[in-house]
């Protein structure tokens, strides 16, 4: 999910919204090679991560329309790292685990089982799904088709909004700027839905005609969800409701998404379409493809494949909660499989503190016997790790705890 994504920009600079500007330059496409499409991206570097992608761009969805039989060396994971590499806790009924389903109606009537259930899933899973949350199935099918009929569009109509390491923003198929550096299977469009001085609509596509305006009534749900959802949350710290979302920044929060399109791969047991990875941010919330999985959580020494529950959505941790709780809740690990049959693609919102504040644990969350596991850091310079490295394991949120 990255954060990611499972994992991505809003600001980099509080000052000025003109440094999110970026011009693209689309080169004139090989008639040697119609299945490579090479994108050259230029602008001026601004912000010290460089304006150009270190290698020229490969449309992991052209490759996978190119019928091949094998996967190009550049996707291939090292053998510790293939899906098929499974680590066992020794528990034979790990394979019918799956992360636990809230319902949020339920939870808000003074449910006494599900807000034990969600105070559970937060510090031993760091995720969950929830049903009942408010957001119309109407609308979340319409989301994710209308994404889906953008990734199927032609090439062309693609390429006018290829996005730069700078901002992320537009239609991607990498993250990380580490040159050499093994890929990931997938193409991906990231958008700014807040603050709002960086919500442009003509950043967003503009084909299909209705996915404008369907995902801005999307996105506008989510922020609702993402609120009350952080409500929940902190309450079940022991804190004010309003806490961890003041924490935040109040009404300056971040949101953003990442619409993620995993083409049919042709040897899926030697690559992943999203690294394993814990999300930099607050939480993600994850609209997934019911028809076909690949989304996979640590737990334990397990990786669980999670069955989507219909019309819900997934839920999990992100870094900077689990800073403000100290460490009471888990950002968990997580990764992407992909499928030889059939595509995939899910919407992955991330709702995010206000860029230019420190976040640190809350002090009603540090005592004698648990000090501050966490220094006090912005977001813009705690993802700045993800933004040049990629998608690596846990490895952002512990580089960041002092030794002892």
């Amino acid at each position: 999910m990255n954060n990611q994504d499972e994992t991505k920009v809003e600001t980099v600079s509080k000052n000025s919204f003109n440094d999110q500007e970026q011009e693209v330059k689309t080169d004139n496409m090989s008639d040697q090679d119609k299945n490579t499409k090479e994108i050259k991206i230029e602008a001026k570097n601004k912000n010290g991560l460089g304006e150009t992608w270190p290698e020229p761009i490969v449309r992991v969805q052209s490759l996978a329309e190119s019928n091949l039989s094998t996967v190009p060396d550049r996707y291939i994971k090292p053998p510790s790292q293939r899906p098929q590499t499974t680590i066992t806790n020794h528990q034979p009924e790990a394979a019918a685990l799956n992360i636990p389903v809230i319902d949020l109606d339920s939870l808000f009537l003074g449910n006494e089982d599900d807000m034990k259930k969600i105070s559970e899933a937060c510090r031993e899973w760091g995720f969950f799904q929830v049903i009942n949350h408010g957001v119309k199935p109407e609308l979340m099918d319409a989301a994710r088709e209308t994404w889906k009929s953008f990734f199927n569009l032609p090439v062309e109509d693609k390429e006018v909004h290829s996005n730069s390491p700078r901002t992320y923003e537009g239609y991607g198929s990498r993250l990380g700027v580490e040159k050499g550096a093994i890929l990931d299977w997938n193409d991906y469009y990231f958008l700014h839905f807040r603050p709002l001085p960086l919500k442009d609509f003509n950043k967003w596509p503009s084909l299909p005609s209705n996915i404008r305006e369907v995902t801005d009534e999307y996105g506008k749900e989510l922020v609702k969800l993402g609120g009350r959802l952080m409500a929940i949350l902190s309450s079940n710290l022991g804190l004010k409701e309003e806490q961890l979302q003041e924490a935040f920044g109040g009404d300056g929060v971040g949101a953003c998404m990442r619409a993620n399109y995993y083409p049919k791969c042709p040897q899926p047991e030697l690559a992943l379409g999203l690294s394993p990875h814990s999300d930099p941010g607050g939480i993600t919330i994850l609209l997934p493809d019911e028809q076909v999985t690949g989304l996979q959580v640590r737990h334990g020494d397990t990786w669980i494949t999670v069955n989507p529950h219909p019309n819900a959505f997934i839920v999990n941790i992100g870094d900077q909660v689990q800073i403000l709780s100290n460490s009471k809740y888990k950002s968990v690990e997580h990764r992407v499989t992909v499928n030889s049959e059939k595509e995939r693609v899910s919407l992955a919102f991330f709702y995010n503190p206000k860029s230019d504040i420190p976040i640190q644990p809350m002090q009603q969350l540090v005592t004698s016997t648990m000090p501050p596991l966490y220094p006090p850091m912005t977001f813009d310079q705690y993802r700045l790790f993800i933004r040049t490295q990629g998608p690596r394991g846990k490895s952002l949120v512990e580089s960041h705890i002092p030794p002892r």
